[in-house]
């Protein structure tokens, strides 16, 4: 005879990973959460407590938009950038270190996640992750998406406005990916965030 055992209301909705969450909470130390929606991407370090995670310090895409980025803020550049800044968040509220929780979105070598904790490390916040996981350089900086954008509207100006169209409309090239992603992550090493 079997027992039929009901899944936990979180699961069955696709919110959250019991054995990951378990992992990481027996880990002692801050989750850092990454969540990428359509548009944006958030970043949280939380303390997990009975009554509910305490968020101890965020940040949101919209911020790098502050700091006078003008690319997608979806992208790995933008990703990075978050991480960067979200790690300098994370060091003034007092935090070291963390664990990253990415509930049932499977972690994946060289994906945007990846990008976002390769910021945190840069920002001087110990997580662990092996440097294998991280994208290239290239495509950290923007110059991948420069180097494309370049290429595409000299062999094909109308797939290059189809590709851009986004970016086009706001009078942002992406030929100047890189040197946009330069330019902020300046100001959030500077500490203007």
């Amino acid at each position: 005879m079997s027992v039929h055992v009901p899944l936990l209301r979180r699961r069955r909705e696709g919110v959250t990973d019991y054995r990951a969450r378990k992992r990481a909470i027996t880990s002692q130390k801050p989750l850092l959460v990454v969540r990428i929606s359509n548009k944006n991407v958030t970043s949280q370090f939380v303390k997990p407590t009975v009554k509910g995670d305490v968020v101890l310090s965020s940040a949101h895409s919209k911020e790098l938009v502050k700091l006078g980025w003008h690319g997608s803020a979806k992208s790995t550049p933008a990703c990075y950038l978050l991480g960067l800044l979200a790690g300098k968040k994370a060091i003034k509220a007092g935090l070291k270190g963390a664990v990253a929780y990415n509930g049932l979105t499977p972690f994946i070598r060289g994906s945007r996640v990846a990008a976002l904790l390769k910021g945190v490390l840069d920002a001087g916040v110990a997580v662990p992750v092996g440097e294998s996981a991280f994208p290239s350089e290239e495509r950290m900086t923007g110059r991948s998406i420069s180097e494309y954008a370049a290429k595409l509207a000299a062999e094909d100006a109308d797939a290059y406005k189809k590709r851009f169209s986004a970016l086009l409309k706001t009078g942002f090239k992406p030929e100047a990916y890189q040197a946009e992603f330069e330019k902020v992550k300046a100001a959030i090493e500077g500490g203007n965030s």
